[in-house]
């Protein structure tokens, strides 16, 4: 996925474990992120709390110009709020789940907190540059848990990841076919691609039976993340790892040695 401007400071990566599992022909994946306890405690209120709050921004044009309308709760099309279109947004409090019709259907965009000065930074599957309906996306739990299955109805092969983000099922032994889904805990995002690449799809709390139930054309996913807010997860979104950074030049740097005289001397 595009990496959004600004996004917050990346995530510490846990340990992973992968076990296999051929009694049933299958594969089990299992990655497993430790965390400490103040992590794994809410400050405060969660994101999706009964006293949750949310707010985001939309504007006109690319990097925050022109017309805006801000939101604190779903909207079923935000151009009756006076907007011609959306082509940059600002998450002050999230996460939010984005369309790109009116009546959250059609395609999704997760909106994390952070700003996003082009339609690029929200999605790269280039298959819709619309933005026309939004809603808050409700976390439950501060730990995560999916199974992904290849099949409809949670038949054949399982893959199970808790408390990770997986950028290529393959490279955990696992195909791309997914056909259906359970989300035990927590709140995820799957991508077409690895990466965190194409077209996006949420699963909330609860099973998903066949891949129409997430409004799939095709039972493909490739790559998977966690969505976490900063009430939960102190260290932040979901983020790029930044660059490192350039060295900073020496104060007071040591004086250099004297240059060796180049005259000839007397014969």
């Amino acid at each position: 996925m595009a990496q959004p401007h600004q996004r917050p400071s990346g995530f510490e990566k846990g340990q992973r474990h992968f076990l296999a599992d051929r009694r049933s022909g299958g594969a089990i994946g299992r990655m497993s992120e430790q965390q400490g306890a103040p992590e794994q405690l809410a400050a405060g209120k969660s994101q999706g709390g009964a006293g949750a709050t949310y707010k985001v921004v939309l504007f006109e044009f690319e990097n925050f110009q022109g017309s805006k309308a801000e939101f604190s709760a779903e909207c079923q099309d935000v151009l009756e709020k006076g907007l011609q279109k959306v082509a940059s947004v600002i998450v002050e409090c999230g996460p939010w789940v984005a369309y790109d019709r009116h009546g959250f259907t059609g395609e999704q965009f997760i909106l994390e907190k952070g700003q996003y000065p082009r339609w690029d930074t929200w999605t790269n599957s280039q298959n819709s540059y619309s933005l026309l309906s939004l809603k808050p996306l409700k976390l439950d739990s501060a730990d995560h848990k999916i199974h992904l299955f290849e099949n409809p109805g949670f038949t054949g092969r399982k893959l199970e990841i808790i408390d990770d983000d997986v950028p290529s099922l393959w490279g955990h032994g696992f195909q791309d076919r997914v056909a259906s889904v359970k989300a035990l805990n927590g709140t995820w995002v799957g991508y077409m691609y690895p990466g965190y690449r194409g077209r996006q799809f949420i699963f909330e709390l609860g099973d998903f039976k066949h891949w129409n139930d997430w409004h799939a054309p095709v039972p493909q996913i490739q790559s998977v993340r966690r969505v976490r807010d900063m009430q939960w997860h102190k260290t932040g979104c979901f983020s790029a790892v930044d660059p490192a950074p350039a060295p900073t030049p020496d104060p007071d740097p040591a004086p250099a040695p004297p240059v060796p005289s180049t005259k000839g001397g007397s014969s």
